[in-house]
C-alpha cells in the first residue's frame, strides 16, 4: 500500500520560495491500496494535484469512482475541492464520504453547496460535470473494502476524527490530524494507535506556542510524540505545520523530534509512505 502526502500544510496555503523544501499545500492525502481501491482524505489544496495525477490514469480507476472522506470540514480541509478536476468530468462519481459517531455537520451536501455559491465561485456544484453521492457512516469501527477501519472523534473545535486501517497484509496505519489533547494525552488516541506501523499526526505547534493557542485546535511535536512513544509505533509523521513555521524551522525541528524518536520526519508535500 502507498500513502502520498499531497498537502501537509495547517490553517491556510503559503506560497514562499522559504516554504519549498516541506510545501505549502493544505491537507490532502491520497491511499493506494494492494487491491487497486483508491481513497483521498480530505480536500484541502493538495487536492488539485491528486486530481491532476489522477485523470493522467483514468483508464485503471475502477468504474471512474473516487472516494474522498473527510477528518472534519473545516476551510483548510475542503478549500481544494472547486479545483479538483476529475469533479468536472462526467466520466467519474465522486463520492464524499463522512465516517464517524455524532457528527455534528448533517447535511453535507449543503457543506459543498454553499462554497461553490456564485459569491464564492463561479461554478456551482450541480454544474461541475461529474456525478456526486453523499455518503455517511455513524459506526466507530466498520469494514470498507476488507479493511477494518476505526473511527474516533476527539477533541476540535467543531469536532474532528482520527482514522486507523487495519490492512490484510497485517500492516496498520494511524490518520490523525487536527486534534487538541489537553494538558494530558488523550488515551483515546494513543489506544487506537496501538502497535501501528505508520502514525500521521498533527503537530502544528511548538509547546511553548502551545501554551498560548489552547483552544485552537491542534496539537505540538512533543505531544505528537508522546504518543507515539506510548503507542509503541514503529514510524512516526507530523503534520499539519503552522503557515509561519518555513523550511529553516521545520528542519530544525525535524531534528529534534529525530533525537527523541528517530523513526519519526516531518511531513512534506508529495511524500510517499509505503507500507
Amino acid at each position: 500500500m502507498k500513502i502520498t502526502l499531497y498537502g501537509t500544510r495547517g490553517s491556510i496555503p503559503v506560497c514562499d520560495p522559504n516554504f519549498i523544501k516541506f510545501g505549502g499545500n493544505t491537507s490532502s492525502s491520497l491511499f493506494e491500496f494492494d487491491d487497486g481501491n483508491l481513497l483521498i482524505c480530505d480536500a484541502g489544496t493538495g487536492i488539485r494535484q491528486i486530481g491532476k495525477d489522477l485523470l493522467a490514469r483514468k483508464d485503471t480507476i475502477e468504474n471512474h469512482q473516487l472516494i474522498i472522506a473527510f477528518t472534519h470540514f473545516h476551510w483548510d480541509h475542503i478549500q481544494g475541492f472547486p479545483f479538483f478536476k476529475p469533479a468536472y468530468d462526467p466520466d467519474f462519481h465522486i463520492v464524499i464520504y463522512s465516517m464517524g459517531k455524532d457528527r455534528r455537520d448533517q447535511d453535507i451536501p449543503s457543506l459543498f453547496k454553499t462554497q461553490m455559491q456564485s459569491s464564492y465561485f463561479p461554478v456551482p456544484l450541480e454544474k461541475m460535470g461529474a456525478k456526486f453521492s453523499f455518503l455517511s457512516s455513524k459506526h466507530e469501527e466498520l469494514i470498507w473494502k476488507g479493511k477494518q477501519v476505526k473511527i474516533l472523534k476527539h477533541q476540535h473545535p467543531g469536532d474532528a476524527y482520527s482514522f486507523r486501517f487495519d490492512l490484510e497484509n497485517g500492516k496498520s496505519f494511524v490518520f490523525c490530524t487536527d486534534i487538541e489533547h489537553g494538558i494530558n494525552i488523550d488515551p483515546r488516541i494513543v489506544e487506537l494507535a496501538k502497535g501501528a506501523d505508520v502514525l500521521i499526526h498533527d503537530a502544528q505547534y511548538t509547546e511553548a506556542e502551545l501554551k498560548e493557542r489552547r483552544g485552537w485546535g491542534h496539537s505540538s511535536w512533543e505531544q505528537a510524540i508522546e504518543v507515539a512513544e506510548r503507542a509503541k509505533v514503529k514510524n512516526l509523521y507530523l503534520t499539519h505545520h503552522d503557515p509561519d513555521h518555513d523550511d529553516d524551522y521545520l528542519q530544525e525541528m525535524e531534528a529534534k523530534c529525530q533525537k527523541r524518536f528517530p523513526c519519526s520526519q516531518i511531513a512534506r508535500d508529495g511524500m510517499e509512505i509505503i507500507l
